[in-house]
């Protein structure tokens, strides 16, 4: 099972100081081609990655259309984010984890990422993709943050080992609320002590959910995370 610590605040302080190279694209390296940015770091020290799968509406072949919303928008508004940033685009149809694993073993391959501080967060589709991947390859990630989403009942056990946030408007027609309801109730029906946490944004739609990139508490739930 994945255990967990919390790291405090003055960690997260020290990162405040951090200078930000700009977003830059990598191109067929992996299946799903991808937009990242690194912060400068002190050397031998490695970095946390957060990877944002986006919705359906970003999917295509430009790949300027991730920026539309979600992290990627955040830093482009001006949020400083204290890791490895990298968000992929999807083509067409639904995210696959096992795509999703080859982006990050990638990753780890060719920058300096510390393997206990992975952290994945999606959109809509993204939600659903996100759930996938921490459903299928729990050992593989720290944390996950999943909204207006979904996933697959049958992986309630698997995503019980991993810290989640979920968060859905209960004024969504697109996915409705009970997409997320479900696969909280799946897991928390496999363990009721599972570190999984459900939050209905009252009068909240299917795009004003997008503001939760845009404030502190999601990424400080994600950073306190941290793999023992």
């Amino acid at each position: 099972m994945l255990r967990v610590k919390k790291i405090s605040v003055v960690v997260l302080l020290f990162w405040v100081g951090l200078g930000y190279a700009q977003l830059s694209t990598v191109m067929n390296k992996t299946t799903y081609p991808f937009w990242i940015q690194v912060p400068e770091k002190q050397p031998e020290e490695k970095l946390p990655l957060l990877l944002f799968l986006h919705g359906k509406s970003l999917s295509g072949t430009d790949i300027n259309r991730v920026k539309r919303y979600g992290v990627l928008r955040a830093i482009e508004k001006g949020r400083k984010i204290p890791a490895i940033v990298v968000a992929p685009q999807l083509a067409s149809g639904s995210w696959n984890p096992d795509k999703v694993l080859e982006l990050i073993e990638y990753l780890q391959k060719n920058y300096p990422i510390d393997e206990q501080r992975i952290y994945v967060c999606g959109m809509s589709l993204g939600g659903y993709g996100t759930l996938h991947f921490a459903g299928k390859h729990p050992d593989k990630l720290t944390a996950a943050v999943a909204i207006c989403g979904g996933g697959n009942e049958k992986d309630g056990c698997r995503l019980a080992t991993v810290p989640l946030w979920i968060q859905h408007g209960d004024v969504d027609y697109i996915v409705p609320l009970s997409e997320s309801q479900k696969m909280y109730d799946a897991i928390k029906k496999c363990n009721i002590n599972a570190d999984v946490t459900l939050t209905v944004i009252k009068g909240g739609n299917h795009g004003s959910v997008e503001r939760l990139f845009h404030q502190d508490e999601l990424y400080e739930w994600l950073f306190k995370q941290v793999r023992k």
